[in-house]
C-alpha cells in the first residue's frame, strides 16, 4: 500500500492538470480557533487519563510492595525452617559420622575352636545343646521271644516321655564327652616319638582343663591319664622323675576321663606308628565294638564278654616272623559307671563264663576290651602312680596329724574320683609319702599299680562310654577317629 500512495502523489505533483483552490480567511480563522479548542478539550482529557494513570500504577506499586513484603516474610519463615531442618540434618549427620567412627561388631555367628584348642566347650555350646553320641536301638535277644526290649522302645511315648525327664543328665555327659573329642583328636595330631610320657600327659590333662572349665568338683578330670607302654595294659602315668620317652616301635595307651558333675565319660585308645601292629589294633578296636552292639537292657553280662572273645581272638599278628594269636586279657574287664564312682559294681568280662547279672535301663558301662600277644593275663607291676579312695569306707580315725592334713585335701580336690602324685605335687602338697602309705594300710586309699603282661609282649585298648536309655542306647564318647 505504502508504494501505491507515493505514485498517486508523483503523479498530482507533475501533472498537467493541477488545480489550485482559493482559501477563505475567515473560515480558516475560524478552524483555528476550533483546533484550538479541541486541543485544550484533548489535553485535559489527556491530563484527566495521566491521573488515573498515575492512581492505577500507585494502586499497583502498593499491591507489588505488600506482595513483595509477604514473599520476603514467607522466604524469612522458608529460609529459618530450612536452617532448622539443616541443623537437624547437620546433627543427625554429626551422629552418623560418629556411629560411623566406631566399629561395629561383626556377627560372626558361633564361636569356633581355636587350634590348639582352648576354648571352653561351655562356650561353643551358649544353649547347652551339645552334640549327640552314636544311637543305636536294642537288639531282639536271640534265644528269646518277647516284646519287653528292642522294638518297642523307640516307638513308645512312656519311654519317650522318660528320656525327655533325663535331658540334664544327657547334656551333663555329652559335655564330658565332647571334651574327651576334641581333647584326644588334638593330641592325635602332635604325639609324635620322641616326646616324653611326661609331656604327652601334661598336654592332655592342660587340654582337657581348659575345654571342660575345671571347677572343684563340678567340672573336671575324672582319672589321671593312662600313657602304658607295650606290655604294660593299663594304670601307668609318670611320677615325678620319670623321663622315659615314646619311641617308634611302642604301643602306648592312651586312657583319660572327663566328668561334669560326677558324670563320668571314660574313653580309651591306642597308638602305635610302626604298621606291623595294625592287626593287633584291629582285633581290639572290633572286639569294643561288639561289645557295645551286643549290650542292652536285659542283655546277661557273661553273653557280652563271650561275643567279645569270640571276635578278638578271630585275629592273628604276624612280628618279627613269628605268628600270635590276640588273646583277650582275662583278668581285665568293663565295668558300669555311677557318679563319682568309676567302678560302680557291674563287670563286663572279656571272655565267656562270666557272671549271668542282667544290665537294667539308666545304667552307664564303660565297654572295653584289651588284646595281648602274651599270656593274656596282667599283674601288678612296677611303681604305683593311681589312687582312690575307697567308696564304701566310713569314718576311720586316724593318728598322724599329716594324714589327717592330706586326707583333707584329697577329700576337697578328688572325693571319690581317682587321682595320682602329680596331681598331689600339682596342689603343693610335699613330703606326704608316708602319710600316703598310712591311708592305704587303714582302708581309706586304694593303690591301683600298673598292670603288665610277659615282659616282650605288646598289648592294646579300645574303650567307650554308653547310656542305656530307656528308648535306645547311646554310645556318648563314640567320635569319628573309632
Amino acid at each position: 500500500m505504502a508504494d501505491t500512495e507515493t505514485v498517486e502523489e508523483t503523479t498530482k505533483l507533475n501533472g498537467e492538470d493541477e488545480v489550485v483552490e482559493e482559501v477563505d480567511p475567515a473560515a480558516e480563522q475560524t478552524k483555528k480557533k476550533r483546533k484550538r479548542k479541541k486541543k485544550k478539550k484533548t489535553g485535559g482529557d489527556t491530563l484527566e487519563d495521566e491521573s488515573e494513570d498515575q492512581s492505577d500504577v500507585n494502586t499497583v506499586t502498593e499491591k507489588l510492595a505488600s506482595q513483595n513484603l509477604d514473599d520476603k516474610n514467607n522466604e524469612g519463615a522458608d529460609a529459618d525452617a530450612e536452617a532448622t531442618e539443616g541443623g537437624t540434618a547437620e546433627g543427625c549427620g554429626d551422629g552418623a559420622a560418629k556411629k560411623k567412627k566406631k566399629k561395629k561388631k561383626k556377627n560372626k555367628g558361633p564361636k569356633q575352636q581355636t587350634d590348639p584348642p582352648s576354648i571352653p566347650v561351655s562356650e561353643l555350646f551358649p544353649d547347652r545343646n551339645y552334640p549327640e553320641g552314636q544311637i543305636m536301638e536294642y537288639e531282639v535277644p536271640k534265644d528269646e521271644k518277647d516284646d519287653r526290649t528292642a522294638k518297642d522302645r523307640f516307638t513308645s511315648e512312656e519311654k519317650r516321655m522318660l528320656d525327655r525327664m533325663q535331658q540334664d543328665l544327657y547334656q551333663d555327659v555329652r559335655q564330658a564327652a565332647e571334651v574327651h573329642r576334641q581333647t584326644r583328636h588334638y593330641m592325635q595330631s602332635i604325639i609324635k616319638p620322641g616326646m616324653t610320657m611326661m609331656e604327652i600327659v601334661e598336654q592332655v590333662e592342660s587340654t582337657a582343663r581348659k575345654l571342660i572349665g575345671e571347677n572343684g568338683l563340678q567340672a573336671g578330670l575324672a582319672f589321671p591319664t593312662g600313657v602304658s607302654l607295650n606290655h604294660c595294659a593299663a594304670h601307668y602315668t609318670p611320677n615325678a622323675g620319670d623321663t622315659t620317652v615314646l619311641q617308634y616301635d611302642d604301643v602306648m595307651k592312651l586312657d583319660f576321663g572327663t566328668h561334669i558333675n560326677g558324670h563320668i565319660i571314660d574313653c580309651a585308645f591306642t597308638m602305635a606308628f610302626n604298621p606291623r601292629y595294625d592287626k593287633l589294633l584291629e582285633a581290639v578296636k572290633a572286639a569294643t565294638n561288639t561289645g557295645i552292639k551286643e549290650t542292652g537292657i536285659d542283655v546277661r553280662l557273661c553273653d557280652v564278654g563271650e561275643a567279645i572273645q569270640e571276635v578278638m581272638e578271630s585275629y592273628e599278628v604276624e612280628l618279627d616272623g613269628k605268628t600270635h594269636q590276640v588273646k583277650c586279657i582275662r583278668n581285665l574287664n568293663g565295668h558300669s559307671v555311677g557318679a563319682y564312682r568309676i567302678h560302680a559294681g557291674k563287670t563286663v568280662p572279656l571272655v565267656k563264663g562270666g557272671e549271668t547279672t542282667k544290665m537294667e535301663e539308666g545304667e552307664f558301662f564303660a565297654i572295653e576290651t584289651f588284646g595281648s600277644t602274651g599270656k593274656g593275663h596282667v599283674h601288678d607291676d612296677m611303681e604305683v602312680s593311681h589312687y582312690m579312695k575307697n567308696y564304701e569306707v566310713g569314718h576311720v580315725p586316724l593318728r598322724m596329724t599329716k594324714s589327717k592334713q592330706l586326707l583333707n585335701v584329697i577329700n576337697q580336690n578328688f572325693g571319690t574320683l581317682a587321682f595320682c602324685r602329680r596331681w598331689l605335687d600339682r596342689l603343693g602338697q610335699t613330703k606326704y609319702l608316708m602319710a600316703l602309705r598310712n591311708l592305704c594300710d587303714v582302708g581309706i586309699i586304694e593303690a591301683y599299680p600298673p598292670l603288665c603282661d610277659i615282659k616282650g609282649s605288646y598289648t592294646a585298648q579300645f574303650e567307650h562310654t554308653l547310656y542305656l536309655r530307656p528308648t535306645c542306647k547311646e554310645v556318648l564318647s563314640r567320635g569319628d577317629d573309632y
